[in-house]
């Protein structure tokens, strides 16, 4: 019996312009970036997506955009 698992990821990107896919099943939180903080991650960076494994992915865009992503793949 073959059984093949299909989940979609949700493409963002990184502080570099690296393209980073996050499976949306994993995201617990996102947060805006503190500005106090910007020196800490960069200035490009505005949203901090926190995952399941206790980890956070830092990404370029804000957290509206990543919240409309992870919500179309849920729906």
């Amino acid at each position: 019996m073959l059984v093949i698992l299909a989940f979609h990821m949700i493409e963002l990107t990184g502080p570099d312009n690296q393209k980073i896919e996050l499976n949306p099943y994993e995201v617990v939180t996102v947060r805006p970036v503190r500005p106090d903080a910007s020196s800490h991650f960069g200035k490009s960076i505005r949203c901090l997506v926190h995952t399941t494994d206790g980890k956070f992915v830092a990404v370029t865009e804000d957290c509206d955009t990543v919240k409309k992503k992870v919500e179309e793949v849920l729906q």
